[in-house]
């Protein structure tokens, strides 16, 4: 009591709870705005104090049922006289359950099912008026029912009836009692709402082709469901005071504070002409406005071809195109239909982004894009398109063009030799594609700009994901009829790169990025809020395509993957090493702060990283020519393994990649290839001139080189077509998922015919294993916060680290054996 001295319980919900339950009167004082309040939290806090129940086979069920006459056609005061049965069952729990009614129970004890279920002193009346008085000490009305012998069902009003399902039915529900309600309740058409009509502006129905900046008349309407309602009808149910009302053939829900904000909502925004863009934000971001609940849109004309009604999506409206001819290939249908839509979102002047799975043929795609724009251009000129890629896949776009578009003009605009200023911009009108890199663009920018594109197209789009750098501003500025995004990973860790992504394609759709946090980001990653995520991937679904390979129709000829861990021990020699450096750098740490202990923890992950790969590397021992007997494999447990592997490789005249993040292990392993093998493998890394890679390639390819292709995971894991191999090795481990699977997919994409079998290898008893095992335990945590790189571990405290760092005993091979 001493706690409530000096405070008001009218200002405090608690403190009017708490000095109801210490005072001497039978009530609690609060004023109304939160007396329901009130009540809702003190029967949920009685509901937690009774045993629920669980494990029981056999609960009570009450079911709330319609009135069932006198309601059609009533009056308002009719309609708050009705008549809500609520009916007394006890359910068994089996699968499917089985619900016994009460009048059943009271005529010859609910059957062979429930005596079966009971005991033998036990009755089945007894056990229903049991549960009836459980129920009571949370919702007291069922003591009307208590008075009776045989109780069968309890009478309620409409408003009784209205607050039931609102406020008692949870209640219950947390206690072990199962609440059934009419179908219709809590579902959205049984809420007032407001549905949004759009239309083209204006007499042409043609579409504008100026994407989200196209002008329509938009409206606003109030609606119950399927039924529009006019707002003074609205004010007028909304004054009678009845919470439930029948219109038609439904019941609905009639809130006070419903009819406010619709009323409200309609008076901020009445309609009108403005932009697609505009309108759609609108839609997508009503109810965060403190709105109603927006219920459904209405479209026509050519807003209806491309948003869909209620009951079709962007894809249901997207025609069926043909093939352009020129193209030398043959398209899947699910690739058909990615053309189709491109060539949709660009006859509307809209932008977009194709996020097919890795490996699913988005070059392709796009390649006929452009071969159908020109094969329709019906006298138009046809501007050239700039596509912007990483320099590593450049090669491999200007392949792919001269293989199924030779007829196309195709410019690469990279070199010490490309041509600058005025040069460029004739070189680029005499082309129909020029291919430049993300670093060019920056650099390049001035004359780049200078240039009216017909389209911009980004590769690997994932690259402009960090809005505020410089190489993600220049590609914004570019000017373009149309905008495309190609991604297998439109999200790897957050969604502003979702964002980065849509602000490319459709500038300002998402709104300012600080907006889009406060609206989706947050909610969504932090609060797990399904509704927002509902929304967004309404609002962002028209423009955005995903397919996955494990998608019905998609890749059914693809052959399966089959991923396995190869567990390693550490050498003695490993082990000695890795301990001496988690011993100092956690001294080290204990006595630092902020960015230096930060920096210390990360190079000290990178150092034990390099002893689980091999102590050489380590140690950056330049002279490794092994000595006469020694096999400089034997040094590490990784490395001895990957030999055991590559020779079961090499035994069945397989092909294989190994990957590795670091360049200084890949000569490494080179050496020890050849110590092993007596081969000279292929190794590409980031500073393998552009000629050289796409020669690799090639020769890998085509089966004229060495049966291993050793690539760093930065170079050789995105953008390259890798299929003759099929199986795939990653040496050491990257900790982003996303990453480790687009090297994977080098090999298991379009065109792989045999099983591909992927290795990942980890040594046992340290950091390796610690943190797989948190990757594999939670994935999606993983994705939203380890991001890329170790950069996480930084933030966790010395005791948290000292136990992810240190070795198990399983780190260390058995010398005996």
């Amino acid at each position: 009591e001493d706690a409530l001295d000096g405070r008001d319980p009218i200002a405090d919900r608690q403190v009017a709870w708490l000095t109801g339950l210490l005072g001497s009167e039978p009530e609690v004082a609060s004023p109304p705005e939160i007396s329901v309040e009130v009540m809702r939290g003190a029967r949920s806090w009685l509901g937690g104090l009774i045993d629920p129940a669980e494990g029981r086979s056999v609960r009570l069920c009450l079911q709330l049922s319609e009135p069932l006459e006198g309601v059609l056609d009533a009056t308002p005061e009719q309609i708050e006289k009705a008549s809500w049965p609520l009916g007394f069952h006890l359910l068994v729990t089996d699968d499917p359950p089985t619900i016994i009614d009460a009048a059943q129970i009271w005529a010859d004890g609910g059957g062979g099912r429930l005596a079966s279920v009971l005991g033998p002193e036990e009755s089945a009346g007894d056990l229903l008026l049991g549960e009836l008085a459980r129920a009571q000490r949370i919702w007291p009305r069922l003591q009307d029912a208590l008075e009776d012998i045989d109780p069968t069902e309890l009478e309620l009003g409409t408003a009784e009836a209205h607050a039931f399902l609102q406020d008692v039915r949870p209640i219950l529900q947390e206690a072990g009692v199962e609440v059934l309600a009419p179908s219709w309740w809590g579902q959205a058409t049984s809420r007032i709402g407001v549905r949004l009509s759009i239309e083209p502006h204006g007499e042409s129905d043609k579409a504008p082709g100026m994407g989200l900046s196209s002008l329509v008349d938009y409206a606003w309407e109030i609606s119950i469901g399927d039924e529009s309602v006019g707002l003074e009808e609205l004010r007028r149910l909304a004054e009678q005071g009845v919470p439930l009302i029948r219109i038609g053939d439904r019941w609905v829900e009639i809130r006070k504070e419903d009819f406010e904000k619709a009323n409200s909502f309609l008076e901020k925004h009445p309609g009108g002409a403005s932009t697609l863009g505009e309108v759609l934000r609108l839609a997508a971001g009503g109810e965060d406005e403190g709105g109603p609940q927006i219920t459904g849109i209405r479209t026509s004309g050519w807003v209806q071809e491309l948003l869909g009604d209620e009951r079709e999506t962007t894809e249901d409206c997207v025609r069926p195109i043909e093939v352009p001819k020129a193209f030398k290939g043959t398209l899947r249908p699910y690739q058909e239909r990615g053309l189709a839509w491109l060539a949709f979102l660009d006859r509307f002047g809209l932008g977009g982004c194709l996020a097919d799975d890795m490996g699913l043929g988005k070059t392709i795609q796009m390649i006929a894009l452009l071969q159908h724009e020109r094969a329709t251009a019906e006298g138009r000129v046809i501007r050239p398109t700039l596509l912007v890629c990483p320099m590593s896949v450049a090669g491999n776009w200007r392949r792919e063009l001269e293989r199924f578009s030779p007829e196309l003009k195709v410019h690469i605009q990279h070199g010490p030799q490309r041509p600058v200023g005025e040069a460029f911009a004739t070189r680029a009108d005499e082309c129909d594609v020029v291919v430049t890199t993300y670093a060019l663009v920056s650099r390049d920018r001035t004359w780049i700009e200078s240039v009216e594109w017909e389209r911009v197209v980004l590769d690997e789009a994932q690259h402009v994901k960090n809005p505020p750098t410089k190489q993600a501003t220049a590609i914004r500025s570019l000017k373009s009829r149309h905008r495309v995004a190609l991604t297998g990973t439109p999200v790897e860790n957050r969604l502003t790169e979702l964002w980065s992504i849509m602000e490319f394609c459709l500038p300002g759709f998402l709104g300012p990025q600080a907006e889009f946090r406060r609206r989706y980001a947050i909610p969504i990653e932090r609060h797990r809020d399904e509704l927002r995520g509902e929304r967004l991937k309404q609002l962002v679904g028209p423009f955005v395509l995903r397919r996955l390979k494990t998608d019905e129709g998609v890749a059914d000829d693809l052959p399966p993957l089959v991923e396995n861990r190869q567990h390693v021990p550490l050498t003695p020699e490993q082990a000695r090493l890795y301990d001496t450096v988690v011993q100092d750098m956690l001294r080290q740490v204990d006595e630092a702060t902020g960015m230096r202990r930060r920096g210390l923890v990360l190079s000290g992950l990178v150092r034990l990283k390099q002893i689980c790969n091999h102590p050489a590397h380590f140690l950056k021992e330049t002279d490794i020519a092994p000595k006469t007997g020694e096999r400089l494999s034997q040094r590490s447990g990784k490395s001895a393994r990957l030999v055991e592997i590559l020779e079961e490789v090499l035994a069945g005249d397989d092909r294989a990649l190994v990957f590795t993040q670091f360049r200084q292990m890949g000569h490494l392993l080179a050496t020890i290839l050849r110590q092993e093998f007596d081969m000279e493998p292929l190794f590409l890394h980031g500073g393998t001139p552009q000629g050289r890679r796409d020669q690799m390639i090639e020769r890998f390819q085509s089966g004229d080189s060495s049966p291993i292709f050793l690539l760093s995971l930065k170079a050789g894991g995105v953008g390259v077509n890798l299929t003759s191999a099929n199986h795939v090795i990653h040496y050491d481990r990257w900790w982003n998922p996303a990453v480790e699977n687009q090297a994977t997919d080098r090999a298991f994409r379009i065109g792989q015919t045999r099983t591909v079998n992927v290795h990942k290898m980890i040594t046992s008893g340290t950091l390796e294993e610690r943190i797989d095992q948190m990757i594999e335990q939670k994935t999606d945590l993983a994705r939203r916060i380890i991001g890329t790189g170790e950069s996480w571990l930084t933030e966790l405290d010395s005791d948290r680290l000292r136990d992810v760092l240190s070795l198990r005993e399983t780190s260390l091979e058995d010398e005996s054996a």
